[in-house]
């Protein structure tokens, strides 16, 4: 029998780390609301937003409720089936059903902070940058911590629940029932991330489009009758569905690599390896909490973005260090090859900074993005094809640093095994361990993340209000630099959903190896030249790039009624204009609702459907290659939901910051035709960077979750 209290395995680490992460929470909770609300013109705006965003969970939340109450009951049922019960059943829905409440539950409390700091950032911006900026970053930490914490509590809790009350004291059982949880967390995840996509570029194009092309107004105009739904967008896309996104990218993680660990102790080693990931992501959790203490600006003319990278690099020494620690601690008593992993955690981390330079290289203020809003000069055409090309170019960089990652940290691994017969199982925990280094710091790039569209809506708000001049410079300021944090956050998703990917198929053949009685390595080599397990790749590829299709069709469909609505405003009220008469901006927000929970829900269902009924058909036409295709398909969807994802948001992101540069005055500034132009270049990329690009981050983790729940259905013994 295990012993889980072990004071070794430092399990105690993960309820003190979430009681520390819930009293700084409430810290800066309390400090954020205490703070003023600023005019009654700003109340009222702000009111609207969070209005309108609380209406379109409440829709989106009780679709994804009733998909997953109908999926619990099919997980339920399916464990009546003789040799089923193991991998399926009541307890695996019960775990569902809880990955996919906390998962929704991650989104709210980003959407609630968001929508309730903005006004207060806005207000504090009529005083100085710094407290603007103290203001909107402290509630972007409400968020980090509140989801970090959540997720890797709500998953504790259910593995030492199933431990003692469901697995029988059995690991490799809990772990079956468990991994539900994960499948739970990343369906909801890709709901959320999909619909606030869908919403949030369908009123940002309309706005864009008809407001600053065609009526030749600011940005948050409030004549433009988008322009709270705009703003609304900003939260349900980028605080509800991050925060979502977030909170699946560590339970799926963490479930992953502790099925690649039960490989490991299979071999008569402690449950130590089990519980190394849970341990990593506590003492994540207070590096972070750190992190954001030291963020601070002295005064208006101190750099943001230094004082962001402050903390940032902050955490990372600390996730180092306790990285150090818990491997010692955990890993020494079994192996003196524990520096071995310790340094794969590194090679992790290091991985994550690289893919944060190299996206701000392609989407900031830097030659990429200057070379395309040059392009600009000569019409919209040559700004599109230059974007594409930027985007496709940005794929090369993150490619060669993954590559050297994952083999890297495989051959770290390899080199730790005891002998030869367990190299290839501790190899990928060396992949194991460098995810979940990586992810160390998520409650701290999470805070960065809410941070940006806080002040984003903060921005709105003190246009829409008419504050002065300096209220607005001090928001922009802010917004500015939180799209560059958006920016960043993206990029180190991607850099996670690759390795993690990896680390997800890895256990879905861990579990395949388990029904079958073979041995990892055996089930994982995978003859890619036979034609029928070459057939799952094609699938896996074609359903990334359907998915993204559908994905970016949804936004043009509702962005062209946003639009035709916009005109109508226009055309029919002309005192809009003239500034005597209010938009309706309420029908532009319900054809942004009805857009997204009109269009989430067929591409959300497709990597849920199309693996099992491919795997069905297989197990029954081809029975032998059925665990092998299903495989191949998880895997070549991985690889190419990792590219299409870096090349939809790295390009979204340059041809958004290359509409910026020339809004600042270069190349002929607002109102020039090279401003026409890269404003379309801009609402095209929006569908890219904001909707189909982190749902694929989503997607290709999905794709392994569900065969991971799954697949018994695959194997025939």
């Amino acid at each position: 029998m295990i012993d889980i209290f072990s004071m070794q395995s430092l399990l105690f680490l993960i309820p003190v780390s979430a009681i520390i992460a819930l009293i700084f929470g409430v810290y800066f909770l309390r400090d954020v609301w205490s703070r003023d609300k600023g005019t009654p013109d700003m109340q009222k705006i702000s009111d609207a937003i969070e209005t309108g965003a609380m209406a379109y969970l409440a829709r989106q939340y009780k679709t994804i409720g009733i998909i997953s109450i109908v999926l619990a009951v099919i997980l339920a049922i399916a464990g009546l089936v003789p040799g089923f019960e193991k991998y399926l059943g009541v307890p695996v829905a019960i775990a569902f059903l809880i990955g996919a409440g906390f998962s929704i539950l991650s989104g709210y409390i980003g959407m609630k902070v968001s929508v309730n700091a903005n006004i207060r950032t806005a207000s504090a911006a009529r005083k100085s940058l710094q407290e603007a900026f103290k203001c909107s970053f402290r509630a972007g930490a409400v968020s980090g911590i509140a989801v970090s914490a959540l997720s890797l509590v709500g998953l504790f809790a259910v593995f030492y629940a199933y431990y003692f009350l469901v697995g029988g004291q059995d690991m490799t059982s809990t772990l079956h029932a468990v991994v539900g949880y994960a499948f739970g967390a990343s369906f909801a995840a890709l709901f959320a991330q999909l619909g606030g996509g869908i919403y949030t570029k369908a009123a940002d194009v309309g706005a864009d489009l008809v407001g600053k092309v065609e009526a030749g107004i600011p940005e948050d105009d409030p004549r433009n009758p988008a322009v709270i739904a705009d703003l609304v967008g900003d939260n349900v896309g980028d605080c509800a569905g991050r925060g979502a996104d977030i909170f699946e990218s560590t339970a799926a993680e963490i479930i992953s690599s502790m099925v690649i660990g039960s490989a490991v102790i299979a071999v008569g080693l402690s449950a130590n390896w089990v519980f190394l990931p849970l341990v990593l992501m506590a003492l994540g959790l207070v590096a972070s909490l750190v992190g954001i203490l030291v963020v601070r600006i002295k005064d208006d003319g101190e750099d943001v973005v230094k004082a962001l990278n402050r903390g940032y690099y902050v955490t990372i020494v600390l996730v180092l260090v306790f990285l150090a620690i818990s491997t010692y601690w955990l890993l020494s008593p079994e192996t003196s090859a524990w520096l071995n992993f310790f340094f794969c955690g590194v090679v992790g981390i290091v991985l994550g900074l690289a893919i944060v330079y190299i996206t701000q290289y392609y989407t900031g203020d830097h030659k990429p993005v200057k070379d395309l809003a040059k392009s600009s000069e000569t019409g919209a055409a040559t700004n599109v094809i230059s974007g594409i090309s930027l985007g496709l170019e940005s794929t090369v960089l993150p490619v060669i640093c993954i590559v050297v990652s994952i083999i890297a940290t495989y051959i770290l691994g390899y080199y730790a095994a005891p002998d030869a017969s367990q190299q290839f199982v501790f190899g990928l925990y060396g992949t194991a361990v460098a995810t979940i280094a990586m992810l160390g710091s998520s409650a701290f790039i999470l805070a960065e993340d809410t941070f940006g569209p806080i002040t984003d809506n903060a921005g709105g708000i003190a246009e829409m209000s008419d504050q002065p001049k300096d209220v607005r410079d001090r928001t922009d300021k802010l917004d500015a630099v939180g799209n560059t944090t958006k920016a960043l956050t993206k990029g180190y998703a991607m850099a996670s959903a690759a390795l993690a990917a990896f680390l997800l198929f890895a256990a879905y053949f861990e579990i395949v190896a388990e029904i079958k009685g073979e041995t990892l390595e055996a089930v994982f080599n995978i003859n890619i030249g036979n034609p029928l397990i070459f057939v799952g790749g094609l699938v896996g590829a074609v359903l990334v790039f359907f998915f993204a299709s559908l994905a970016i069709r949804a936004v043009g469909t509702a962005a062209g009624e946003m639009i035709e609505e916009v005109r109508r405003q226009f055309r029919e009220r002309p005192g809009i204009m003239k500034g005597t008469e209010d938009p309706d901006y309420k029908e532009c927000v319900d054809i942004a609702t009805r857009g997204a929970l009109r269009a989430m829900v067929a591409p959300a269902l497709l990597p849920i459907l199309v693996p099992v009924v491919f795997g069905l058909i297989y197990r029954f036409v081809f029975p032998d290659v059925a665990p092998a295709a299903v495989g191949a398909l998880i895997m070549v969807g991985t690889i190419v939901g990792v590219l299409m994802a870096n090349f939809l948001n790295n390009g979204g992101g340059a041809w958004d910051n290359a509409k910026k540069y020339i809004e600042e005055g270069n190349h002929g500034g607002k109102g020039s035709p090279a401003h026409a132009a890269a404003v379309v270049g801009d609402t095209i990329g929006d569908p890219f960077k904001d909707t189909a690009g982190p749902s694929i981050h989503v997607l290709v983790k999905l794709l392994s979750t569900i065969c991971l729940v799954t697949a018994v259905l695959f194997v025939v013994v």
